[in-house]
């Protein structure tokens, strides 16, 4: 096997007979920036659990690099770095200090340690606080800590668990700018994810899961162009209340919508002009009075829902 990543027929019961992942095959391509998304209870963690050896597997195959990570844990998981869940660290520690101590367990030398340790400390923009104490640190900052030891031995594979999840907006856009470089780099990742907008960013691939099965995958480029569903930007002049905001969820039951100010709100349209120009005259009909109708991108989440729809 030449690609980084195989996973074959895996699958997870737990006790009561509760299967959390069921059968999943999927390949990673050498090189490629995979998101691994679905929703929450999907799968996703159990599945990345299982490839880093903190799970058993009830049944089936994972390789790393042509090695079976079941079978021979330790050779296969020697070319990964990883961040799963929530980091944490020694707050005590120096980001610094703990390059070093995590390098050391890895069995690196001392000037190795120190050659990376500049080098990720850089890919992750913490110069400015490589000296300072970790339990100083936001969430986010940690996050950034975390992805410069996943690095710090040079794998050839990076596994990310939901890498953004519970940051605030900022912490979001600094570890969504290291993901973009790590998609530059000579890096083979797989991140999980259950934000459409995240993988439809930084992602080349997408592996769509629910119920720990794969239900759709493909790069990212064609499930965009596959789905019918558009964006829809609306700005109006007459404010948009909660009885209007009540009109266009339950009455014209718009899809996707999001209402992201007094006279402005996004919604889905799938299909093409006719349903686009029979949307307009309806929101005309409601009352609004319409300044801006247009496209803004693709409406993702709502091609994804539509999937969910059918494995349920």
């Amino acid at each position: 096997m030449t690609e980084p990543i195989v996973i074959e027929g895996l699958v997870k019961t737990y006790k009561g007979g509760f299967r959390a992942v069921d059968n999943l095959s999927l390949t990673v391509p050498r090189k490629g920036f995979v998101g691994f998304l679905g929703p929450n209870g999907a799968g996703k963690t159990t599945t990345i659990k299982m490839a880093t050896n903190m799970l058993t597997v009830t049944s089936g195959h994972i390789y790393i690099n042509g090695v079976d990570a079941v079978e021979q844990p330790k050779k296969a998981l020697a070319e990964i770095g990883a961040v799963v869940e929530t980091p944490e660290f020694y707050p005590y520690l120096t980001p610094m200090e703990t390059l070093e101590y995590l390098g050391k367990l890895r069995g690196m030398s001392s000037a190795d340690i120190k050659r990376r340790s500049k080098d990720v400390i850089e890919l992750v923009k913490m110069e400015e606080f490589k000296d300072k104490r970790i339990g100083q640190f936001s969430k986010g900052m940690k996050q950034r800590i975390a992805i410069a030891q996943a690095v710090l031995h040079e794998p050839s594979i990076i596994i990310l668990d939901e890498p953004t999840s519970g940051l605030d907006p900022r912490g979001m856009f600094e570890v969504r700018q290291i993901l973009n470089d790590l998609k530059k780099a000579d890096f083979t990742v797989f991140m999980s994810s259950h934000m459409l907008n995240e993988v439809q960013e930084v992602c080349t691939h997408a592996y769509l899961i629910n119920r720990g099965r794969l239900v759709k995958s493909g790069l990212v480029s064609d499930l965009i162009n596959e789905t019918k569903a558009k964006k829809i930007e609306v700005r109006v002049s007459n404010p948009i209340g909660p009885e209007m905001t009540a009109t266009l969820a339950n009455t014209l039951n718009l899809k996707g919508l999001f209402v992201n100010g007094p006279y402005q709100f996004t919604f889905d349209v799938i299909g093409g002009d006719e349903e686009q120009a029979k949307a307009l005259l309806d929101l005309q009909a409601a009352g609004l009075n319409i300044v801006s109708f247009k496209e803004s991108g693709v409406a993702l989440e709502t091609f994804y829902m539509s999937l969910i729809a059918e494995t349920r």
